[in-house]
């Protein structure tokens, strides 16, 4: 069964395994005891941090491990912000961060902090400028992820960086999903990054520190890792993690080749094979194995199920499959369609045969559930001289499904107006007009949710 998922958790790498094994016997003990076996431990601990550091690009004694990437990113965040207090309160993110950065911010903000959330193009890229602009006396932190978990555009951290380092201002690059395939560009002052992205085992988090840079871990702290990550070693883990990053670092150059030929070929022929869609990301900056793609008039668990009952695994940037029934704050920051999204990201080794059949597979299935949807009758009637499409208590895709049945209905020049209480109607609707060539005029309140209109062109 093909397993397309890799951006949320690479399969264990064959060294991993065998290190993880061989570790749980030699590195059971505690790397802190100056005992024979307690040497033995921290003599596995020291290699697997100067390892680790190598791949980062950073010295051995500024990294330390800890418990996840999520922890080293709470950690990386409160830390800096804590050590640069006199600094000031403010902090820089982009609107395409991880959740665990974001998560981090909103309770900075909570707590008094300020906070700038940089905007992103249709390709999900930061402008430098951007940040230049966001940069301001007060600003104690910047934050900015290597490469996109979602739709893998990789973002011009050097320049970024350097713009930071001009101003004082440290800059903190998550590069969960980048690291694997080559150290992080540019100047920048802390980096985080998890194991599993890259096919070591869970439970372990990289942070890095440089020299220089004002840290105060906030929270109970003990001698483990330099204080910055408290409890006990989990050694086993951490040999495997190091071990694995270094064998996939030595096939990157090769397997980054092949899998990009691999995401070029998904990227070029999905549109060819399925009407109605749209591929989401950079098409040149991006990561090897990462491709994203939206279905007009599908809904995303739907699709991810039957893909799931073809043998495929692949997952949603869109988190209108969840209990939340909101778009994924990526695809919205974007400014691109979310309703029936597919993350395909290949992991290492994955055959070219498994890629064609998914291709052959994909037509078939989205076709199928959009048979399923169906798309209830539309409510619709004219009310000042505009077609009034009643799509409240339905979640998407049902809004944009009625718009385009009624949209001929209207002369050209005529508007549509669709009334929807589901959030990622503020999204699809603007992405559907984009794609279909109309003009979205906006939205305006209603007595219930909002209405959105929709002028026809052609």
């Amino acid at each position: 069964m093909p397993y397309f998922d890799a951006a949320s958790a690479a399969p264990l790498h064959p060294v991993a395994r065998q290190a993880l094994l061989a570790s749980l016997d030699e590195g059971w003990a505690d790397p802190a005891r100056l005992y024979r076996e307690g040497r033995r431990a921290r003599m596995l601990l020291d290699a697997a941090r100067e390892t680790a550091a190598d791949a980062v690009g950073c010295r051995p004694d500024e990294l330390v491990f800890t418990s996840s990437g999520t922890r080293a990113v709470h950690t990386g965040v409160t830390g800096a912000l804590a050590g640069r207090r006199r600094v000031g309160r403010h902090l820089i993110v982009s609107a395409v961060e991880h959740s665990s950065v974001l998560h981090s911010a909103e309770v900075h903000e909570q707590n008094g902090g300020t906070v700038t959330q940089v905007a992103v193009d249709r390709s999900g890229t930061v402008a430098p400028s951007a940040y230049a602009e966001a940069l301001r006396q007060d600003t104690a932190l910047a934050c900015l992820q290597s490469a996109n978990h979602e739709v893998g555009t990789e973002q011009p951290v050097a320049e970024v960086a350097a713009l930071c380092r001009e101003a004082g201002v440290p800059l903190l690059v998550d590069a969960a999903q980048s690291l694997g395939w080559g150290p992080v560009e540019g100047n920048w002052s802390l980096l985080t990054a998890s194991a599993h992205k890259w096919g070591g085992p869970s439970g372990v988090g990289l942070l890095a520190v440089r020299k220089g840079v004002r840290f105060a871990p906030q929270g109970p702290v003990d001698e483990r890792e330099s204080g910055r990550a408290a409890g006990f070693e989990n050694l086993p883990a951490i040999v495997a993690a190091a071990a694995s990053l270094r064998a996939v670092r030595a096939e990157a150059v090769q397997e980054a080749a092949r899998l990009r030929e691999l995401t070029e070929r998904i990227r070029v022929r999905v549109p060819e094979l399925v009407p109605d869609v749209e591929v989401v990301g950079d098409p040149v900056r991006r990561l090897p194995g990462i491709v994203t793609f939206s279905c007009l008039y599908v809904d995303g668990e739907t699709l991810l199920h039957e893909l799931d009952r073809e043998g495929f695994s692949v997952s949603s940037g869109s988190s209108c499959t969840s209990s939340t029934l909101t778009p994924s704050h990526v695809l919205k920051a974007m400014g691109v369609l979310s309703e029936g999204n597919v993350r395909v990201s290949l992991p290492a080794g994955t055959a070219e045969a498994d890629v064609e059949r998914f291709l052959e597979v994909l037509p078939g299935t989205v076709a199928a559930v959009r048979e399923k949807l169906g798309a209830p009758a539309a409510e619709t009637v004219v009310r000042d001289d505009a077609l009034v499409v009643d799509s409240l208590g339905k979640r998407c895709p049902i809004p944009v499904i009625e718009l385009a049945k009624v949209i001929g209905q209207v002369p050209v020049g005529g508007l549509v107006r669709v009334l929807s209480d589901d959030e990622a109607a503020r999204l699809d609707i603007p992405a559907w007009c984009e794609m279909r060539g109309q003009e979205y005029v906006g939205e305006e309140p209603a007595d219930r949710g909002t209405a959105y209109l929709v002028r026809r062109v052609s």
